[in-house]
């Protein structure tokens, strides 16, 4: 091999183990709504937390472990979607909300990261609908860098006639800036 075509490919090599590197990353919860009270519906304005969205720290999460990461080398993460599904009972749909948003808190800092309107009229059928947030196109990593970080769950509408047990599932993107 010729001198200059060794060293070009040395350099493609280096700039190649420089290059960004990313994954998905998955964070499952789940939440309960509960049912009015008997007589009729009330204000539905809070959502009981998600626990397994609470206090995260990324350096515990499993898909950063297998990808050799810290949380302090991610340089960049992105929401790629977020969706809620109705898990129990599964003749139920989404029309006893109004409004659904999705919170990312870490310290004192809180941006949302996810909203849906109008699902009074979303006309998403049982059995067990998913439906799908629109997401805000947010850099997150000062968020996951932090010692903790929590997704938070608010929205507007009635209490449902039974108990409402929810899905979510927040899929986020995440670069690094090494191989």
């Amino acid at each position: 091999m010729r001198p200059v075509s060794l060293l070009a490919a040395a350099v493609g090599l280096g700039l190649a183990a420089c290059a960004q590197s990313s994954f998905i990353t998955e964070l499952r919860g789940e939440t309960t709504v509960p049912a009015s009270l008997p007589g009729g519906s009330t204000e539905l304005n809070a959502f009981p937390p998600i626990s397994s969205l609470a206090g995260m720290d990324f350096d515990q999460n499993q898909d950063f472990k297998n990808q050799g990461l810290t949380k302090n080398e991610v340089t960049s993460v992105h929401v790629e979607s977020l969706s809620l599904q109705i898990l129990s009972p599964n003749d139920v749909d989404f029309t006893f909300l109004d409004t659904v948003e999705f919170y990312v808190r870490a310290g004192d800092r809180e941006t949302r990261i996810a909203s849906k309107g109008n699902l009074n009229r979303s006309n998403l059928r049982p059995p067990n609908p998913t439906l799908w947030l629109d997401v805000a196109d947010l850099e997150l990593q000062p968020y996951v860098a932090a010692p903790s970080l929590s997704i938070i769950i608010r929205g507007k509408g009635r209490t449902p006639e039974r108990e409402v047990r929810l899905r979510a599932v927040v899929r986020l993107e995440v670069e690094s800036g090494l191989l």
